[in-house]
């Protein structure tokens, strides 16, 4: 089994990420919300899991970009409509094992213990 990696495929962070788990030997499908987009129920499991608070990203320029009304989230369907619309704006990577565990950004230390299992070892 292998883990998916969620993101946007130029984004410096997911390179990172991608570096990471090539150097680890870790086995990963890529899904590209950009390009393919996001699904409101993988979203709101997602929300379930971590909150939505934990998947916005505030920092980024699509962040930035978006007029106050729709940065005054309030609410997980608020969130949900919001990533779904705009996926540029969810926190990257998002990184689901093959245990259904969710990694959000990119943290080596955390991927060294959570994705251990997940090694491809030859």
């Amino acid at each position: 089994m292998s883990v998916t990696i969620y993101g946007i495929k130029n984004c410096d962070t997911m390179k990172k990420a991608f570096a990471w788990l090539s150097e680890h030997g870790v086995a990963h499908d890529f899904h590209d919300y950009k390009k393919s987009g996001i699904g409101a129920e993988t979203l709101a499991r997602w929300c379930a899991t971590l909150g939505w608070e934990a998947l916005v990203n505030r920092r980024g320029t699509t962040w930035r970009k978006l007029d106050p009304a729709a940065q005054a989230v309030a609410s997980t369907e608020e969130a949900i409509a919001l990533m779904a619309a705009h996926p540029s704006v969810i926190r990257r990577p998002v990184i689901e094992t093959a245990r259904g565990e969710l990694l959000v950004g990119f943290e080596p230390e955390r991927y060294a213990q959570a994705l251990a299992a997940e090694e491809v070892r030859s």
